[in-house]
Parts: structure tokens; sequence; C-alpha cells
């Protein structure tokens, strides 16, 4: 059996909802390209691009916990801990089911670890000149905004993505909140360019995909206006890293969180 349909029959299957299917879906193609020793494509090529036929005899063997480890070795150097961490949950558990089936011999990752993920620590923000640089980048006004969003109000990237429009409060620099929570606030470089992302928008998501949401979306998801999606932490965290690459020493580009402003 080939892996793409192998992963289909996993999805369709699996116990898992809508969103977290796509997420598997994403992570497994990842895989298939990981599994030959090829480099995934990221940014909107990942969309596109067509996973290589993988027979899925490659996972059984002798030979199939050193290449499913040197994969992951592969993809934690490029992505970081967390993200490959990640993908080796999906991939597991595909594997575990694949194997139930008897379509495995046996589990190739069960020797496999999670690596130890370094909690956030300010020493790892962009110093001033890499944050010049960053927010220098010519990218969508998108993530003009969320850039300057995280780097000037200190709230978790989860709560920014999860704003609304008609939560915004642009003349007052800050978003309405529930008494219960820390007020939201925003400085010029935020204050510059909402208005030009919002514009003809009074409600729905703040950061938007780039095409329609799928059917089944929850409707506080879904923007009224253009029918698209609410941008997700992972969208959101691939594309500064595929946009910060270049000026990455290392060539890896940089997580989200390194443009938080240290606290002190």
């Amino acid at each position: 059996m080939e892996f793409a349909v192998a992963t289909e029959h996993y999805l369709a299957g699996a116990p898992l909802a809508d969103g977290s299917r796509r997420v598997y879906r994403i992570a497994l193609r990842t895989w298939a390209w990981l599994l030959v020793g090829r480099t995934p494509p990221t940014g909107p090529e990942r969309r596109r691009a067509v996973p290589p036929v993988l027979p899925l005899a490659l996972l059984d063997g002798p030979g199939a916990p050193e290449r499913v480890a040197a994969a992951f070795a592969a993809r934690a150097g490029a992505v970081g801990p967390r993200t490959a961490n990640r993908e080796l949950s999906a991939l597991r558990a595909a594997l575990r089911w694949w194997h139930a089936r008897g379509w495995l011999a046996a589990d190739p990752a069960a020797g496999l670890h999670p690596l130890p993920t370094a909690p956030a620590d300010p020493a790892g923000a962009l110093d001033a000149d890499r944050l010049r640089a960053v927010l220098a980048l010519r990218v969508p006004l998108r993530e003009k905004v969320l850039w300057h969003l995280v780097r000037e109000s200190g709230a978790p990237i989860e709560r920014l993505l999860a704003l609304d429009v008609d939560r915004l409060d642009p003349a007052g620099r800050q978003a309405r909140t529930a008494p219960d929570e820390r007020p939201l606030r925003w400085r010029g470089g935020t204050a510059r360019l909402l208005p030009l992302l919002v514009a003809g928008r009074t409600a729905g998501p703040l950061f938007l995909t780039g095409r329609r949401a799928p059917a089944g979306t929850p409707e506080r998801d879904r923007c009224p206006l253009t029918g698209r999606g609410r941008l997700s932490y992972r969208r959101a965290a691939e594309l500064f890293t595929a946009a910060t690459a270049p000026l990455d020493p290392a060539g890896r580009g940089w997580t989200l969180h390194a443009l938080a402003e240290p606290r002190h």
C-alpha cells in the first residue's frame, strides 16, 4: 500500500475532529517528504505540492526505525522540537493504527520519544537590529499587523489570533476584554496598520486565512463578509519562520515567540 493511501484510510477511520483531521493530514504529508530524505516545501507551496510516492513497506523491516529516527532528527533541526514533536505525535498515531490492522509488522517509531523543549526565555528574544530587520520584511499586511501586535501587546499569541474585529477599539489602541481578563493594548506600529487590515469589516476574526473556510467551520471562526477562516497558530508560526529564514544565520528562521518584548 502507498503511504498517502494508507494516510487517507487512517484519517477516515480514526476518531478525529475535522480540525484535527486537517492538522494530521498536513503533518503526515510532511512525513512523506521526510521519509524519502527530501525537504518538505514551506509557505504557499506546501499546500499545492504533491508528496512523493512512498510505499508503506519502507516503514517495515529492520531499517525502518533508523529511517524514521533520521527523518525526525532532520525535522527537529529544521523547525525546532515543538513542531517536530507535534508531527511525531501524528505519525505515531497513524503507525499504531496501521500496525493494529496488520499493514505493518511493527511500529518503527516505538523507540522514539518527544524531544525536550525549553520554556520561553526572554534571552531568546530578537535583539534590536534583528527586530528592525524582521519588521522591515516585505510581507502581507496580515503578517505585519500580527507581528507588531505580538511585539507591542505582550499577550499570548493564541489570544491575539482569537481577536474579533468587533472587539477592537482602534482609537483607544486596545481591545475590549472581559472584566477578568488582562487588558490588551498596543502601540504605534499596530495602530498605524490595523485600520488598513480591518477596512470594510465590522465582525468576524481579525486575522483571516487566504481562502474560504472549509464546510463545518464554526461561525465564530469565519468572516461573514468573505467566508474566509480564522488564521491558525500553526500557520502563523510557519509563515513567520519561513519569512525570517533569510535573516537567520543558521538558515532555519525564528519562532513567533522571539518577537515578544522581554519582560523585566
